[in-house]
């Protein structure tokens, strides 16, 4: 079993996933975003989370069907998180959108949504060692503008 941690990539609508929030604020689909919370016990004080590349999930996808064909079967049932083992605080891809995509857009900050956790990282030593998974995309920036391209495919014709 795979448990992912905040993938990037998906279309749910009205989804409310910061990358994808930030990318729809740039692209004009939303007037403005909102950043909740900045008092939390984090470096710049907002929620730090492990986001991942859809292309990665693929290719965990893969490795654990490999797994599955080779060693699976013997070795019972696993849990493997996919995710990078480090995490990107929400001030930091707020800015790194605003960066990739030159526009300053408008943010709001409020109050701390109930339920969200200070920080949320993956520990992903297992994947990593059983099925010889590495992720290819945990660079903020190329996140960015992946998900940032694929809100302009999505963007609703004038």
């Amino acid at each position: 079993m795979l448990l992912f941690f905040c993938s990037i990539g998906q279309s749910f609508p009205n989804a409310t996933h910061l990358i994808k929030v930030a990318a729809q604020t740039v692209t004009g689909q939303r007037d403005k975003m909102y950043s909740f919370g900045e008092d939390y016990d984090t470096p710049d004080g907002t929620c730090i989370r492990d986001y991942i590349h859809v292309d990665d999930l693929a290719s965990a996808h893969l490795s654990a069907l490999d797994y599955l064909d080779t060693a699976g079967e013997k070795e019972g049932k696993n849990i493997f998180n996919v995710g990078y083992g480090h995490g990107f605080s929400v001030d930091e891809v707020i800015e790194t959108m605003k960066k990739v995509s030159g526009i300053d857009f408008a943010v709001e900050r409020a109050p701390r949504r109930a339920g969200d956790s200070a920080v949320l990282i993956s520990d992903n030593s297992k994947i990593k060692s059983v099925l010889g998974w590495t992720p290819k995309y945990d660079d903020l920036e190329l996140i960015c503008r992946t998900a940032l391209a694929w809100e302009e495919k999505l963007k609703p014709l004038p």
